[in-house]
């Protein structure tokens, strides 16, 4: 684990210092918006290009797509670049591919937008959970990056809120056009008052690995992400699967093999982070399938809007901007154990109350279950991240959350398509109940096996995470021996 020297942990962050995460956090805030904006739009998407919902449902499939591809590779691009420049780069494709979203004469080049602002958002992500922990030492890691955590909490959530909004009262172009102006903003003041952090290094560019990597994230989240609309039959699902999973074997295997890799997995030797990157991962796979099964519960069973079905999320989001900053300075003070726990304790139970819901489950009874989930995965998610990466060398740190990263997409897109597919095969078994009932069935047992998956990661938790204490006699242990 890191040791931070006295004069390291009175040392107050400069305003330079603050400068610099205040405009990433800006970048990633528009870049996890974009993640969900579209899904109110995809009826009008439909209606303006003439296509099917299958169709239209690659403008968010697209976008985390390249996201995917992108993260590996970021350990690289970070070591690599400085970050003014790679900041810079990323938001100019991110602008790019905004301002082509807006005016797309064709679906085609809707999706090519879309496919630049992922490419930038895919720089802008690691980025922000980066910096924060070069800038800050171990002990002060947490605090840093709950403030961080406001944004990957806040984002998207108003995402729904404000893009149902936009769509219903000026139409689907002005929600894109209305964000240009907001990332020229950032663009101009990254210009002008970004600074660099952490130390370049001069990494060999591993082309094979580069393609190996694109192959293998690719394919594998484009397979599983196809699996619940396909079918597993569908040989445009088991092909990609398969030559995504060869691929991933070669490429692990040649990362170990070579002396500079394009992702150090060395970094899992470290216990801590390798129980951490695991946890996190499991906690993606049991949240991932909400976002495709909550809105379906609320719009086809209970009939609400999409504005709606935002705004009922929105205590939620606000409960998170409260309490991300709060488990900051708890893990600071008494390390990550207590709260995880915590939080993975009150995630479960969400899950768990999220199972029985129905055609007449009332709507304080979904608010106060969905506020429940969110506050676990903040006292959870971010301290168990923290805890693992700071047990990483700085210069290790880029490469760790690209791990981290690349399990929380291939665990969220192998795990959204099997509870799907399972949660499609009850509801075909139940419908001479009639369709509520029978999407309800479904839904219920689709919860089920997220709060199954959710208690796994609350089981590693308390035999894994340690406390501060623990962790820092560990340390000295090691060190006397």
């Amino acid at each position: 684990m890191n040791k931070a020297t006295p004069a390291a942990l009175s040392r107050k962050a400069t305003r330079k210092e603050i400068t610099v995460i205040g405009i990433v956090l800006a970048g990633a805030f528009l870049a996890i918006l974009n993640q969900t904006v579209l899904s109110p739009a995809l009826p009008k998407l439909m209606e303006t290009f003439s296509i099917t919902a299958g169709t239209a449902q690659w403008v968010t499939s697209i976008y985390l797509l390249v996201n995917g591809i992108m993260v590996p590779i970021s350990g690289f691009l970070i070591d690599r670049f400085p970050t003014r420049r790679l900041f810079f780069a990323s938001m100019v494709a991110f602008v790019a591919g905004t301002a082509l979203c807006g005016m797309a004469p064709s679906f085609e080049a809707l999706l090519v937008g879309r496919i630049l602002q992922a490419a930038g958002a895919g720089v802008q992500l690691p980025l922000v959970a980066v910096v924060p922990m070069l800038i800050f030492p171990p002990e002060k890691r947490g605090t840093a990056m709950g403030m961080s955590g406001i944004v990957m909490s806040c984002a998207p959530a108003a995402g729904p809120v404000v893009a149902g909004a936009l769509i219903d009262a000026i139409g689907w172009r002005a929600m894109f056009w209305s964000m240009v102006p907001l990332a020229v903003i950032v663009l101009a003041v990254s210009f002008f008052l970004l600074a660099n952090v952490g130390e370049l290094k001069r990494p060999h560019l591993d082309v094979p690995s580069i393609l190996l990597s694109t192959v293998a994230f690719g394919c594998l989240l484009y397979g599983f992400s196809s699996a619940s609309t396909l079918g597993w039959a569908s040989p445009l699902v088991l092909v990609p699967i398969a030559v995504g999973v060869l691929a991933l074997v070669w490429f692990i295997r040649r990362q170990l093999s070579i002396d500079e890799p394009l992702l150090q997995l060395r970094v899992l030797k470290s216990a801590p982070f390798a129980y951490s990157a695991v946890i996190v991962t499991v906690i993606n796979s049991a949240l991932s399938v909400g976002s495709v099964i909550l809105p379906i519960y609320l719009q086809n069973v209970l009939g609400l809007t999409a504005f709606e079905t935002g705004v009922l999320m929105t205590p939620g989001a606000v409960c998170t901007i409260f309490l991300s900053p709060i488990s900051g300075i708890l893990f600071d003070k008494f390390g990550p154990r207590v709260i995880a726990i915590v939080g993975l304790t009150g995630l479960f139970g969400s899950m768990v109350a999220l199972a029985f819901v129905g055609s007449t489950t009332a709507i304080w009874y979904l608010v106060c279950s969905y506020v429940v989930q969110s506050c676990g995965l903040t006292l959870a998610n971010m301290p168990v991240t923290t805890w693992g990466l700071n047990s990483l060398r700085n210069d290790q740190i880029a490469h760790g959350n690209a791990i981290s990263n690349t399990g929380r997409q291939v665990g969220g897109a192998i795990s959204t398509a099997l509870i799907v597919t399972i949660m499609t095969m009850v509801t075909a078994a139940n419908a001479d109940l009639g369709p509520l009932q029978a999407t309800t069935a479904g839904i219920d047992v689709a919860y089920g096996i997220s709060a199954g998956i959710a208690g796994i990661a609350l089981v590693l938790a308390v035999l894994k995470v340690r406390s501060k204490r623990e962790q820092t006699d560990s340390d000295d242990l090691c060190h006397e021996r």
